[in-house]
Order: structure tokens, then sequence, then C-alpha cells
């Protein structure tokens, strides 16, 4: 079976698939690691911009001599996925995306920035404060979402994934998302999904952004229709 690579979305680890891995089929051969600075993976000495995840990506890849491998990317774990398979579209065999946002401006970066103040969140979400200290000691949750935002700064001065850039993907890609995800609107992944030549779009009825929150037996048949695992 080809080997499926799950790929965390921004404030996100690994741990976060846990859930889901019961779901698949028990034979295949599944994979996922954390990006520089989450789930306790140190920062990097390169930026914390998406390119730099995108070469981490390949580097992991390449270390692993996988052969082509399918990917499902969560949110920011999508956009990455698709970038590389961009550049380097022969490590890669399908890919599955899942609440990626595609529309950065200078205006949505800052309307998501905004949500990024951990001042904020430690005094009115003290539970989510406390997730994100725990999922990603030994490293300072807080300097995570500082360099987050900044990251999403510079996607919203400079978008990687344009619609000319999509329109170069050959990989097999299908991109979903939630009809009540409040980050990613349903126009901006049809957009996506028009600019990408071989593309699948699907909408999952009565699921929002965070991956908690969405159905996991709902996503697995997902999964493993497309992937044909099923």
């Amino acid at each position: 079976m080809t080997p499926l690579l799950l790929l965390h979305g921004a404030l996100g680890a690994d741990s976060q698939f846990k859930p889901l891995l019961p779901l698949l089929p028990a034979a295949l051969p599944v994979y996922s690691f954390n990006l520089a600075g989450h789930g306790g993976e140190p920062f990097s000495d390169q930026p914390f911009r998406m390119e730099s995840f995108v070469q981490q990506l390949l580097e992991w890849l390449a270390a692993r001599q996988l052969g082509p491998v399918q990917v499902f990317g969560y949110s920011m774990g999508g956009y990455v996925a698709l970038e590389a398979a961009r550049q380097q579209p022969q490590r890669f065999r399908k890919i599955f995306t899942l609440a990626t946002k595609f529309a950065w401006s200078p205006e949505t970066a800052a309307h998501e920035t905004a949500r990024l103040r951990p001042e904020a969140i430690q005094k009115k979400v003290p539970a989510f404060a406390q997730t994100l200290q725990q999922r990603h000691a030994p490293q300072d949750w807080a300097q995570l979402l500082h360099q987050t935002a900044d990251m999403m700064r510079a996607l919203g001065q400079q978008p990687l994934l344009t619609s000319e850039k999509l329109g170069q993907i050959q990989v097999p890609v299908r991109v979903a998302v939630g009809d009540r995800d409040q980050m990613v609107t349903v126009e901006e992944t049809v957009a996506a999904y028009r600019s990408l030549p071989s593309a699948q779009l699907q909408v999952l009825p009565d699921t929002r952004h965070p991956l908690e929150q969405v159905s996991l037996p709902l996503l697995a048949q997902a999964l493993n229709q497309y992937f044909a695992y099923a």
C-alpha cells in the first residue's frame, strides 16, 4: 500500500492524528512528524516561513526514501504539501487537503493574527492556552504564536500559492472544507479547486475548522475512498 503521510496545521502537532489512526486500514504504513517549533520540535535556524516548512518536508521525504507518498494535509499542512508537490511532483502520488486557507491578503492576515495574542488567549480561553503549552512543550507556545502571526503576515504580503502556481501542480489533489469553517471559506476552496489541473472538491457537512471538531469517521471514510484504501 502506498504510504500515507499526515501533516498537521499551524499550532498543531502530529499527536492530534492519534484518534484517526484506528479508523485507517491496519496494514497501511502511516507516517507523521512535527514541523519546526511544533509538538516540542526545536525552532529551526531558518526563518519561520512556509518556504522553510516546505523544505523541511522535502528533506524529510528524501531522508527516508519512501518513494511517492500520499498526503493528508490539515490546514497549513495542506498548503505545505501542495507547494512541495509543485516543486518535486515525483515525491507525491495524491494529496488530500482539509481546511487549508488559500486566500491570503494583508486584510485576511490581519484578521487571523488578531486571534494569536498569547495574553488574550491566556485570559479568555485558559484551557486552550494549557493545551498549547502541553502540545508544544518544551518549546514556548507563546513564541510559537508570535512566529505564526509573523508568518501569516508574510503570506498576506506575498502568498506562496497563487492561482498561477496552483495551476502548475500536476499531482492529483482533493481539496476539502467544512461548511461551517470560520477561517476558510467554501468560495476560496472552490477557487483553488478550479485552479488545480487535476482536482476534486469536497465539502464536509456540519464541520468547523478545528481538527478536534471534525467527524473522524467521516474524514476517514473520505480518505480511504480517495486514496483507494477501502
